[in-house]
């Protein structure tokens, strides 16, 4: 290939229609992942990438060896108790993954971990190391690891193409060996029952839809593997795993709006799986289970008549209020009795929360809820009986933040017994804090501080929550952090990042790679827009299907916000998302290429409408609920067609883009940047495209290649703000 000429795609002309309206797509040739010409095209869209950015090359390095030398390389993580042990993971310099141990514990009425250093600790062995199991692979992720009470079995899923297929796989933790168990192609999520007995997994459709849970006999072939679920309605996915007090399995069947719960006691798991609650449309619900005075309930979380739910505890013999049959089929009735009808509300005082989950444990309850925009936790005690209280549930007791603008969330709690909860607060100037509350007495001990190397000065960097004003009047919160010597009244070079899709919040949080960007200048922004959940479930609402381009003016009312005061200017500022904020990138682009310097786009859903019309694809009929369902919706087909980012590419002056992603990808193809960075070169677009070719949607898996991939992330982004030069003063 020539290096000074960027590829030029080939044009076949491809007709697509729908409600009348017909679509010729020039680059539709490119889905076909088999064909000698697709893979010649993004090698050559690769080597142009290359050769564009070599004068990066020594900004790359220097980025990479600043993040490498701020992370503790040798490392481990603080033990989580489980049975007889504590479960910890090491890392090693000079190695990509993480090495799983243990060690038995010494007095089992101390609930404190072990302080862990480089030294073993007594009786610490090696239950599965990673960078074993990798070797001789482009690509290694594990998708499943699943551990039995008394510690003796060990139950793995790893992928090795990135495709997100997994190979499961049983270790005798007593002896060192692998079983003969082997199942091939499951989905993440598989799990081992509490006494080791049986394996759990799930299997996909043709269009690679969890639709099967499956139990897996210890010591027996997986041909005999007996199917104990079936989900044949293609808008839900299906998967299965134990209660924390490893009492009951649930299978749980899930679309974007509606759930449904099917429950076993783990004595008897070859009975057939019993339904919790009916399912119908527009009701979501998950299960928990707990013991409130002696007595076996299923905690609720539902938003049958709260959109921000509402949490009631149920008789676990009739969850429903009436009696529950074993089912094998989606035939539930339409309907749900009244949930005050048929169990107690755990809160008395709920306004302003949204409700995200609730944790069981034997003498409390933990709910994580969002309050004010930012995660927070609150601990509900339980009364007993014998101290005559009307309610069994104490009052919330909210935990409160070191600052206000920081996240609070769970850190990994696996004993129904324990005594106190492990918890992680973080923000975008605080590294991530795990620390341990007693819930007896309230105090806190903090068990770890994300590690910081080298000579950074914590005290130098700041945030800020800042609100802009949308197109309707709506307060976009947008989350800055900046190193406080290095912004002054000048507009700053600024990465503002968005997502806003799924519900999923962007809450604040550290990252050790950002500092490259922070110390030379650099503002870091995210833009909190409607699609994602930050604000209550409403905050969804507003920014999926027919209000979904809420997300994109919301984006743009953000970054115009930060132009308008002071903060930044369009050509200074970056615009950054990846999947589905891959998608908000590429509708900005169009909307307002005058507002952005550059967009780096990762695994980008660019092709959006092309994909919601193709049911066979991963990304379609579970997606409906998402994005509308264009197929049989002219309405609907119309309006994604309004802002869809690749038949939207204009003639105008567009700001500089990268778009990466992985050859693998089961969940955003890479036909979809592919074609869009084609159409925008042949409008005359500074456009590079990078694909692994060897990864999957979270692109490389080991940690120094990740941090590669970040490091030429970020040089392209400093080259463009023109920061490429600067020297940083650690």
């Amino acid at each position: 290939m020539n290096d000074t000429t960027a590829p030029v795609a080939k044009k076949v002309p491809h007709e697509r229609t729908h409600h009348g309206h017909t679509f010729v797509d020039d680059y539709e040739w490119m889905r076909d992942k088999e064909s000698p010409d697709v893979i010649a095209h993004l090698e050559a869209e690769n080597e142009w990438t290359h050769a564009q950015t070599t004068a990066l090359e020594p900004l790359r390095e220097s980025i990479f060896t600043e993040i490498k030398t701020r992370i503790k390389e040798t490392d481990m993580s603080v033990p989580t108790r489980r049975g007889s042990y504590w479960y910890f993971s090491r890392t090693k310099a000079g190695l990509d993954y993480g090495i799983s141990v243990r060690a038995p514990i010494a007095d089992a009425d101390d609930w404190t971990p072990p302080e862990v250093g480089d030294e073993p600790l007594p009786g610490e062995e090696v239950i599965f190391d990673s960078n074993i199991a990798a070797e001789g692979q482009e690509f290694f992720s594990l998708g499943s690891f699943s551990l039995t009470d008394d510690g003796r079995y060990l139950l793995v899923g790893v992928d090795n193409s990135g495709d997100e297929r997994y190979t499961l796989r049983l270790r005798d933790l007593s002896t060192g060996e692998d079983l003969p168990d082997t199942v091939d192609g499951t989905f993440a999520g598989a799990s081992i029952d509490p006494t080791g007995r049986f394996v759990f997994y799930t299997t996909v459709d043709d269009a690679w839809r969890p639709e099967k849970v499956w139990r897996h006999s210890v010591g027996t072939d997986s041909s005999d593997d007996v199917c104990i679920f079936h989900e044949p309605d293609e808008r839900f996915f299906v998967g299965s795993g134990f209660s924390r007090s490893g009492k009951y399995m649930f299978v749980v069947t899930g679309s974007k709006t509606t759930t449904g719960f099917w429950s076993l006691e783990s004595e008897d798991l070859e009975a057939a799986p019993q339904v919790v609650w009916p399912r119908i449309d527009g009701v979501e619900y998950s299960v928990e289970h707990a013991v409130i005075a002696g007595e076996d309930r299923f905690l609720i979380t539902h938003n049958q008549e709260r959109d921000d739910f509402d949490i009631i505890d149920v008789p676990v013999a009739d969850p429903a209020g009436t009696a529950s049959e074993p089912v094998d089929a989606v035939d539930e009735p339409e309907t749900i009795a009244d949930p005050r009808s048929v169990g107690r509300s755990l809160l008395d005082d709920i306004e302003g929360l949204r409700i995200e989950d609730v944790d069981a444990f034997a003498d409390f309850i933990v709910i994580s809820y969002r309050r004010g925009g930012f995660a927070r936790v609150g601990i509900v005690e339980l009364e007993t009986r014998d101290q005559g209280a009307a309610s069994p549930y104490g009052q919330l007791r909210e935990l409160p933040f070191s600052r206000e603008t920081g996240t609070l969330g769970f850190a990994g709690n696996p004993e129904f017994t324990q005594t106190s909860i492990r918890l992680l607060f973080t923000s975008m100037s605080t590294p991530a804090v795990i620390y341990q509350h007693s819930v007896t007495d309230g105090t806190d001990t903090v068990l770890k501080r994300q590690p910081v190397l080298g000579s950074v000065d914590l005290g130098r960097y700041d945030e800020s929550l800042v609100w802009a004003s949308a197109e309707d009047g709506t307060q976009i919160p947008i989350s800055l952090v900046y190193r406080t010597d290095l912004v002054d009244t000048e507009p700053a070079p600024m990465v503002l990042y968005g997502y806003g899709s799924y519900e999923m919040s962007m809450d604040p949080f550290f990252s050790v790679s950002r500092l490259s960007l922070l110390d030379r200048g650099v503002v870091f922004a995210i833009a909190h827009v409607r699609g994602g959940g930050e604000m209550g479930r409403h905050w969804y609402d507003q920014g999926k299907t027919s209000a979904k381009k809420n997300t994109f003016t919301d984006f743009i009312a953000a970054g115009r916000h930060l132009v308008s005061e002071g903060w930044t200017s369009p050509e200074k500022l970056v615009a950054t998302g990846g999947s589905a904020g891959g998608l908000l990138m590429g509708a900005v682009t169009n909307m307002a290429p005058d507002l952005f310097a550059g967009v780096s786009a990762h695994v980008p859903f660019v092709d959006a409408l092309t994909s919601i019309l193709m049911p066979e694809l991963p990304l379609t009929v579970i997606e409906w609920e998402e994005w509308g369902d264009p197929l049989h919706d002219e309405h609907v087909y119309e309006y994604m067609r309004s802002y869809s980012p690749y038949e939207n590419v204009a003639e105008v002056d567009h700001p500089k883009i990268l778009a990466v992603t992985s050859l693998n990808d089961t969940r955003v193809l890479y036909v979809e940047p592919a074609k869009w960075v084609a159409r925008l070169r042949e409008v005359g677009a500074d456009v590079l495209l990078k694909t692994e070719m060897v990864a999957g949607h979270g692109g490389a898996s080991g940690r120094y290649d990740s941090w590669k991939e970040t490091a030429f992330d970020f040089a392209w982004i400093l080259d463009v703000l023109g920061q490429a030069d600067v020297e940083i003063d650690a």
